[in-house]
């Protein structure tokens, strides 16, 4: 029977394996389009610097999250984590600006409108 922590192994590695497959075939997919050839340990070097890559940006955005009182991230704290490469923060924005404006207005969050005096009610005021 496994523990706890075996099952989050075994999960964790099940994830790094189907990590490493999908950016050696996004590589190799890549390669053909453009008329290159990549050998393989360079596409599994590539894969697994990615998946390297992906766990910290994973644990900075978590960070972000927290650090921002939220237990979700948002589309800001993917922005923020690329503030050291202009072009990639800018890329996010823009990407995140389509997204918003695709966005259906039902399912955006809105903000509570002000609540309006009622004016059935009577207000008596001391003479």
């Amino acid at each position: 029977m496994e523990t706890g922590m075996e099952e989050d192994d075994s999960t964790a590695e099940l994830l790094r394996g189907r990590f490493r497959l999908s950016a050696i075939s996004i590589a190799e997919a890549e390669a053909k389009r453009s008329g290159m050839e990549i050998s393989v340990p360079v596409m599994t070097c590539v894969a697994e610097l990615a998946f390297k890559y992906t766990k910290q940006l994973a644990k900075d955005l978590e960070l972000f999250a927290h650090h921002g009182g939220r237990k979700s991230v948002n589309t800001e704290d993917v922005i923020l984590s690329a503030h050291r490469n202009e072009h990639l923060a800018a890329s996010l924005s823009s990407f995140c600006h389509e997204l918003k404006t695709k966005e259906p207005q039902s399912e955006r969050k809105r903000k509570k409108a002000p609540k309006k005096e009622d004016k059935s009610a009577i207000h008596i005021t001391d003479a």
